[in-house]
């Protein structure tokens, strides 16, 4: 996958990682990914909502060893 900037939001509890990737998709072109770590549980819930929300489309997110990887297209 090719992405454009990471993310790193490990260690922030909500909504501190929603805050911040909205800085940061705001940062780059549309079409473009952002890949965003974070270790806060409810990010895989609030993630897809606030991606549903804003028209971006989360592409995949797994766990990898309890750090949670995410790619988000910007619409």
């Amino acid at each position: 996958m090719n992405v454009t900037k990471v993310l790193d939001a490990k260690g922030l509890a909500c909504p501190m990682p929603i805050v911040k990737t909205k800085k940061a998709i705001g940062e780059i072109e549309s079409g473009q990914v952002l890949e965003i770590h974070a270790t806060d549980k409810g990010a895989v819930k609030d993630l897809a909502a606030w991606t549903e929300s804003t028209g971006h489309e989360l592409l995949k997110h797994e766990d990898d060893n309890g750090v949670l990887k995410f790619w988000v297209q910007k619409g």
